[in-house]
Parts: C-alpha cells; structure tokens; sequence
C-alpha cells in the first residue's frame, strides 16, 4: 500500500515550507519570544492569507474544507520553524468543536471570523484532557460558568475560548463577555501563548454533543502537538548534522567521529517511524472515527518520547554551543517540553491507550 501525501497536500506543504522560510527566520521568533508576545501579527496575517486559520472550517463558512492530515503537514512546518503563532487550539480544536457541536447560529457567528483569522479562539481542555490541579477546574449552571481554567492553549489575547468543563461539556465563551478575566502564564516556550482563565457567573453557550465532541477535538489536539513535535525534532537532527560537519576538533570535522556518527543515525532512525503514526492518526479522523482516539494516543506518547530523545541529542552534539542563544537550539527544545506535556504526557496517554484496548480497568 502506498501512503502518501496526494498532489493537493504536497502543494499545501510547499506553500508554507516557502512562506515560513521567508517570514519565520530565528531572528525573528528570537524578537518576538523576547518581546514576550508569542505571537508575530505579520506572520499570522501571512499565514491566514494562505489559509491557515480556515484549514478545517467548511467552504459554507469560508474556510478550506480540508481534513486533519493537512493540518498536521501545516503543524510539522510549523514545528520545524517554531513559528509564533497560534494554530493547534486556534484553528484545530476550536474548529471542529464548533463545526460539530454547535448549531448553525454558532456556526454563522464565530468560523467565518475564524476562518478569516480577525477571531482567534483558544481551548481550555487541560484539566480534562492532562490532570486538574488544585482548585482549577470549571463548573456549569444556568447558562455561566465559575471556576479556574489554567494552561489554556492559544489563550493570551484570545477574542473567545472553547471551555470544557467539569462534567465534560464544551462551552463557547466570548473575551468581551462580564465575569472572565484572563492571566497570562510564563512557560519555558515562550513561541506560545498560554494562559489562565477565571470564571465567575460568565456567560456561556452550550455546545451539543459535548461529550462526544470533546474527546474528539482533544485527539486531534494530540495528534497536531506530534506533528509540531515532528517538525521540531527533524529540525533539531538537522542542524546537529550540519554542526558535525562543519565543526573541527582534532583537524577533522566531529562528523567523521563514530560516536558522533552513532548519535546522528540513532536520531533518524528514532525519527523515521513518527511520520506514519501522524499521518495515521490525522488519517482516522475522517476514515475511522471510532479508531481516532488510540492512534492519536500512539503518535502522540511516542512521539513525545522520541522528542525528548532527539532534543537532548542534539543539543550534545553541538556540545557547549548547544547551550547558547546565538545557535537557537532551546526555542525548539523547550518546544518539545510543552508539546510532551500539554493535553496528556506520554505515561497518561498510554494509559488512556492501554484502557481503550482493555488492558487495564
């Protein structure tokens, strides 16, 4: 069987290999981190021109009408650039929980916005999807919500937000709205913008099919962070490679060393495999929806574990200078931490997987 990527994805990867490679150069992201913005408005603005943020709204709302595979290809590059934009709860999660779960007044009054990128929508999942803290966590009654939401993806500077509360229902939740305030959170990937939220009596639309339509857009969340997790770690294997080339110790250059060598090749070799669990899981979404939940379980917790791999390889092959600013290296190693801890580490993930296949109670 050939699994690949057909013309029209190969098209939509190239796009933005090229977009991103002129708009998305470390220096650029380095300012942007330093700024403490986690978010560049020129390469949001250039991207949502070539129809990120619309990727999986329906053409009725204006958006692309594509599926989760293509989001995944866009999530790698995205990755590989650890570009400064918001994506994965933005134009993943959101989307389809509206698209699903809401009604056409939902639908009508949030994705063309969306897909045009003028609304940006974060999600607040984590206490469902990865484990809630103490005192955090959300309850619903009477058409409000109250209550905490913290490590809320694509949150900073959000127009709305995608809540999922205590009993598992989604909950749409306009910024402009009374009762919401919103604290930004400092993680160590400063390239995302993360968030707190506090409820108190705020304003809230139900979604219908919360349930259903909540364990979906967390899978799909998982299975875009493995495709960002991707991108990122090739990238990182890249630029050791090109390192040991160019680096001389000895008067040869560190790639000819065998245990250089073995570093590099263990790096592919663990990489090679990550690709087929993505696209296989992206793939379920629309082929086997039953089947969504423990392919994303597998890419995402082995790819998170080759991330962490590949990102602490990398960075001794470049040895000292694996450390410093001037190579860059930690933008996409603590890349890697967030995307390994958000929506569900690798042992909590695993056991969801091992449940689903009734290995354990």
């Amino acid at each position: 069987m050939d699994f690949g990527l057909s013309e029209e994805q190969i098209l939509i990867r190239d796009s933005f290999i090229g977009t991103l490679a002129r708009i998305s150069e470390l220096d650029t992201v380095r300012q942007t981190a330093a700024a403490g913005a986690a978010l560049d408005e020129n390469i949001w603005a250039e991207l949502c021109a070539l129809g990120m943020a619309g990727l999986l709204i329906g053409e009725d709302f204006g958006g692309a009408g594509l599926g989760l595979l293509e989001a995944a290809v866009v999530a790698e590059e995205l990755g590989r650039r650890v570009t400064p934009v918001p994506f994965t709860a933005s134009a993943v999660m959101a989307p389809l929980a509206i698209s699903l779960g809401g009604d056409e007044d939902q639908k009508r009054d949030w994705l063309p916005a969306m897909a045009e990128g003028a609304m940006r929508v974060g999600v607040a999942v984590s206490e469902i999807a990865a484990g809630a803290r103490e005192d955090a966590g959300v309850t619903a009654g009477n058409g409000v919500l109250s209550g905490r939401a913290l490590f809320v993806l694509d949150g900073a500077d959000a127009d709305g937000y995608v809540v999922g509360d205590s009993e598992g229902d989604l909950h749409l939740v306009r910024a402009a709205g009374g009762g919401l305030e919103q604290v930004g959170l400092k993680t160590i990937d400063r390239t995302r913008s993360i968030c707190e939220l506090r409820f108190e009596n705020t304003p809230a639309e139900p979604l219908r099919q919360g349930k259903d339509v909540l364990q979906t857009i967390i899978d799909a969340g998982r299975v875009t962070l493995a495709a960002d997790s991707l991108g990122a770690g090739e990238e990182m294997l890249r630029q050791a490679v090109a390192y040991a080339a160019d680096r001389k110790q000895f008067g040869r250059p560190i790639a000819s060393f065998q245990a250089v060598k073995h570093m590099c090749a263990e790096m592919a070799a663990e990489l090679q495999p990550c690709r087929a669990l993505v696209w296989h899981g992206a793939y379920m979404l629309e082929q086997d929806p039953a089947a969504l939940s423990l392919a994303a379980a597998f890419a995402k917790s082995h790819v998170d574990e080759v991330g962490r791999f590949v990102a602490r390889t990398a960075t001794e092959v470049h040895g000292g200078m694996g450390f410093t600013d001037l190579m860059g290296l930690h933008y996409w190693f603590k890349r890697l931490g967030v995307n390994r801890a958000y929506l569900g580490s690798p042992e909590r993930v695993r056991a969801e997987a091992a449940r689903l296949q009734g290995f354990a109670a």
